[in-house]
């Protein structure tokens, strides 16, 4: 949101303090940027979500792609560990589904109502520099006439004006006043709007990892061939690719 004042005729005298409109503007300017970090935060957990939701996609269609492959029909034991790896892949994206559903409802869904309120906010703030502009420019009208001749007809148009005026300041002061009670309290608050959003957030990732966790210990129960470690795993892929690159098919001229 921005806020840029009107610029008209200013009256000679000073109808709001300088320390008034020093904590005005520095408590919209807080509220301007929690309203930027509210939007950027949404958006970033949407995309967030919507990554989640790609990446076990993914991994269900890899695994559903080796299931098909046809040496499962050759090697009972690469079926076993391909359909091991198939309810796993099956199991995760559940539960990365319903990871995504609680975010959806604890956190971004509170982020777009919460940014919601916005408009309304700035709509005020709009209506209250509407009410300074009027009031300046009434004051100015006032100012005129008090620095003229105090002939009959004059005094009868200073008395008109002052008489517009009043009601204008009582709503710029009404409008004014209500702004700096509340932009504090708006801002402050959303320690306690967010809070049960953010530890809803860090409850679902617990779940989720903590069923990871379980799914793979017992993929890797499944499929892992005991006493293998991870360099000898990439020995053996070496030394197998190196049997097929020996092949007359694959050598080089």
């Amino acid at each position: 949101m921005s806020w840029i004042p009107f610029k008209i005729g200013q009256p000679k005298k000073q109808i709001v303090s300088k320390t008034v409109e020093r904590d005005f503007e520095r408590e919209y300017d807080k509220l301007q940027k929690l309203e930027d970090q509210t939007k950027k935060l949404h958006k970033d957990m949407k995309k967030s979500t919507e990554a989640d939701l790609a990446m076990s996609k993914a991994a269900v269609k890899i695994s559903a792609d080796l299931l098909s492959n046809p040496l499962c029909e050759q090697d009972q034991a690469f079926l076993e560990s391909m359909t091991a790896l198939d309810t796993a892949m099956k199991r995760m994206d559940s539960f990365n589904q319903e990871k995504v559903n609680q975010i959806q409802k604890t956190v971004i869904d509170p982020l777009k109502k919460y940014s919601g309120v916005f408009p309304s906010l700035n709509m005020s703030v709009k209506r209250r520099e509407q009410a300074l502009q009027d009031y300046k420019r009434l004051q100015a009208k006032v100012e005129k006439y008090e620095e003229k001749e105090k002939t009959g007809p004059v005094m009868v148009k200073l008395h008109q004006a002052r008489e517009e005026l009043r009601p204008v300041r009582e709503d710029f002061e009404s409008k004014n006043k209500q702004l700096l009670d509340e932009m504090p309290k708006f801002y402050h608050s959303r320690i306690d709007y967010f809070q049960p959003s953010f530890e809803a957030l860090i409850r679902a990732q617990v779940v989720y990892f903590t069923e990871m966790y379980k799914i793979f210990s017992e993929l890797t129960e499944q499929i892992d061939q005991a006493g293998l470690t991870d360099e000898q795993r990439e020995r053996d892929t070496e030394a197998k690719l190196s049997e097929l690159r020996a092949l007359s098919i694959v050598a080089d001229d």
